[in-house]
């Protein structure tokens, strides 16, 4: 076999092995619209991965690519205010914190912290599930889109920055600045809040007061446990924007 042709036949397989692989599974793009530095936490459902080890720096401005299998369900948000030590790795961060470490491999966010969370489909079932949720709170705007795809593809978002808005009794502060909003549960870890016990069900667990202040102001977000109607959203598409202080429609 001629070299040349043995280079260009070897690339090719390369190529349609890349195509293949990025087929099987959907695209995440992430990108920091902050004005600061954001460090997203990744942490996988039960049996699942959690892609780049949990967690990265996402420079401000900057974006970037996740490939995550066909069926991957998960959490994303971000974390601000973090110092890290660049050998070990270990520090922590204002919102969001996972432990002291860059890298959450596993483990969940302090809260209050707002959620993208999705269950993506698989070959058999297509349909992506996905939602923007305040129900442990908010610390930060994000939104999560479809790029191209078929379905109803709506926009799942916290646009607005609800620390500017959130009830005295659940304010979050670090260094005299208000940094995140506690959920009701979180603040007053009722059942009735937080829709366990004898309300863990949608005729008992209705929308507080607290969950219409953040449902006025993120109406495409989950603002309780039940608020299905307008928060969850359905798609099949081959890759998605999650999007850290989205633009303002």
């Amino acid at each position: 076999m001629p070299i040349s042709f043995q280079y260009h036949y070897y690339y090719y397989i390369i190529v349609l092995l890349a195509i293949s692989l990025r087929a099987d599974g959907t695209q995440l793009i992430l990108v920091n619209n902050c004005k600061e530095n954001v460090w997203p936490g990744i942490l996988g459902n039960a049996g699942q991965d959690s892609p780049k080890e949990g967690g990265f720096l996402l420079p401000s401005g900057e974006e970037a690519e996740i490939q995550v299998p066909s069926g991957w369900s998960g959490r994303i948000w971000g974390r601000q205010g973090c110092i890290f030590d660049d050998k070990t790795g270990r520090g922590s961060c204002e919102t969001g914190d996972c432990a002291g470490l860059l890298q959450c491999k596993g483990i969940g966010g302090a809260l209050p912290a707002t959620l993208v969370e999705m269950t993506l489909g698989t070959s058999q079932n297509p349909l992506h599930f996905y939602d923007v949720s305040l129900v442990d709170g908010f610390n930060l705007p994000v939104s999560m889109r479809a790029v191209g795809g078929s379905g109803e593809c709506g926009v799942a978002a916290c646009e607005a920055d609800l620390n500017g808005v959130c009830p005295v009794a659940l304010v979050l502060e670090r260094n005299g600045k208000v940094v995140g909003c506690k959920s009701a549960c979180l603040g007053a870890r009722t059942h009735r809040y937080c829709c366990s016990g004898e309300y863990a069900n949608p005729d008992k667990c209705k929308p507080t007061l607290f969950a219409r202040i953040f449902k006025a102001a993120c109406p495409q977000a989950y603002s309780y446990a039940y608020d299905h109607s307008s928060a969850l959203k359905t798609c099949k598409a081959p890759r998605y924007s999650i999007t850290f202080c989205p633009p303002k429609p």
